[in-house]
């Protein structure tokens, strides 16, 4: 006798890419999901914005090849990645100071000619850059212990020069943590995953498509096609666990579900699990994790403006990194610096900060032309700090019908697309497997 499976409907709280990929892992079951949405629009921390009738993002992200995960997902709804994203080989480049390119050779031969070929260190500095992945390799990329990716460089005869000019970048880019505080481990593992493997692993994603609509939206569109149903401008007011389910409370009443799983930002899931006593040491272990903000500033300049390439960085100055809009997604003329991790940019205004942007475009890169309008996107707990040795929540709790998904769960990666979605595909898994 075949035995019946147990009825199950379970609720996501949290309609971004963490929500969102659960949600499609359990559709794709033949499990019927509602979703709860407390903004007007699905995407959480990705998501996309309107400004001055230009479509925009709360923040420029990029994806890349080893992104399997994520990219898998946006497939599973519809999208087609050919289209979705502007595919570029990987490639590093600080105006008129450094230049890493990697070839089209088979891995890790196109990271090591990278290295040995990069523009703007001395030789020694290449071999020193050579030699450090080669030894991450011998040792599997896998540290006996977690130390700071400063400590971890040095330790390993980095020079001051190369840690500036190479190293932070990439660290900052991959963790928004300053090298002093980030967590050397999970770099190794971003740095397994994206320079170790195969070369399209490498590859740097850049969306055509604003992220609402890149993957939440057509998830959206999924679910409905599957019996499942999103709600936005719904926010969850409290979760009740119950011998026999969860209640799930909201401003329009009271429903009942078998499971939740609670993918709703860091703040909220601590403020619904609080209230829980079993789940309150979760709450509190969430509340001890520190958070680093990254800033975008549009500036909108006349459709002639352009930059020399898709994706260009700045060494030295407030900009990290310049992204050209019309060279990604044909909007002409409009340009996205980003600046991730704590800075001195901090200390300045909107309108100060988009000047101080205005002007190094015009030192570094001679753009003599005014913009046309700006806009700066902060957000200041854009992701968690990856810091040296962070306890970080799992994806179950001490309640079986009680789960947790967000980028800032337990995992091998920072606060990144493909680590809120693996967070969601773990979760939903586990309801799945205990039907």
């Amino acid at each position: 006798m075949v035995a019946e499976l147990k009825p199950t409907n379970p609720a996501i709280i949290g309609g971004g890419y963490a929500g969102m990929a659960a949600a499609v892992t359990l559709a794709a079951q033949g499990i019927p999901v509602t979703v709860f949405e407390s903004a007007r629009q699905l995407g959480g921390r990705a998501r996309g914005v309107q400004h001055n009738d230009t479509q925009l993002d709360n923040g420029q992200h990029i994806l890349l090849g080893c992104y399997r995960h994520t990219l898998q997902m946006i497939e599973q709804v519809g999208g087609n990645i050919e289209q979705d994203f502007l595919r570029l080989p990987l490639q590093l480049t600080l105006h008129e100071r450094f230049e890493l390119k990697a070839p089209h050779f088979p891995a890790p031969l196109h990271l090591l000619v990278a290295l040995l070929s990069a523009k703007g260190l001395s030789f020694s500095e290449r071999l020193q850059a050579a030699r450090f992945m080669l030894a991450m390799r011998h040792i599997k990329f896998k540290l006996t212990h977690d130390i700071s990716v400063l400590e971890l460089l040095r330790t390993y005869r980095q020079s001051e020069d190369l840690i500036r000019i190479m190293w932070e970048p990439i660290c900052i880019s991959a963790l928004n943590t300053p090298t002093h505080k980030a967590s050397a481990q999970v770099l190794l593992n971003v740095l397994r995953d994206s320079l170790n493997g195969r070369f399209t692993d490498s590859e740097m994603l850049l969306p055509r498509l604003d992220f609402s609509a890149l993957f939440p939206n057509r998830a959206a569109q999924y679910l409905a096609q599957h019996g499942g149903n999103v709600l936005t401008s719904c926010g969850v007011e409290a979760i009740i666990p119950q011998d026999n389910g969860v209640e799930i409370v909201t401003a329009q009443g009271a429903q009942q579900f078998s499971h939740v799983i609670c993918a709703a930002s860091p703040a909220s899931s601590a403020r619904l699990f609080r209230a829980t006593p079993s789940l309150a040491p979760i709450a509190a272990q969430i509340d001890a994790i520190s958070y680093q903000p990254i800033y975008t500033v549009y500036l909108q300049y006349p459709e002639h403006v352009t930059l020399s390439q898709a994706m260009l960085g700045f060494d030295r100055c407030f900009t990290q990194w310049l992204f050209d809009k019309g060279r990604i997604a044909g909007q002409h003329g409009l340009i996205a610096a980003v600046i991730s991790a704590e800075g001195r940019h901090q200390e300045l205004n909107h309108d100060q900060l988009a000047l101080k942007v205005v002007q190094e475009l015009q030192e570094q890169l001679g753009i003599s032309d005014e913009p046309l309008w700006h806009q700066v996107i902060a957000e200041k707990r854009a992701t968690f700090a990856c810091e040296v040795n962070l306890s970080r929540p799992s994806n179950t709790t001490p309640l079986p019908n009680v789960l947790l998904a967000g980028d800032f769960t337990a995992g091998d990666y920072p606060a990144t697309l493909e680590g809120a979605v693996i967070s969601g595909i773990k979760a939903a898994k586990e309801i799945i497997s205990s039907r």
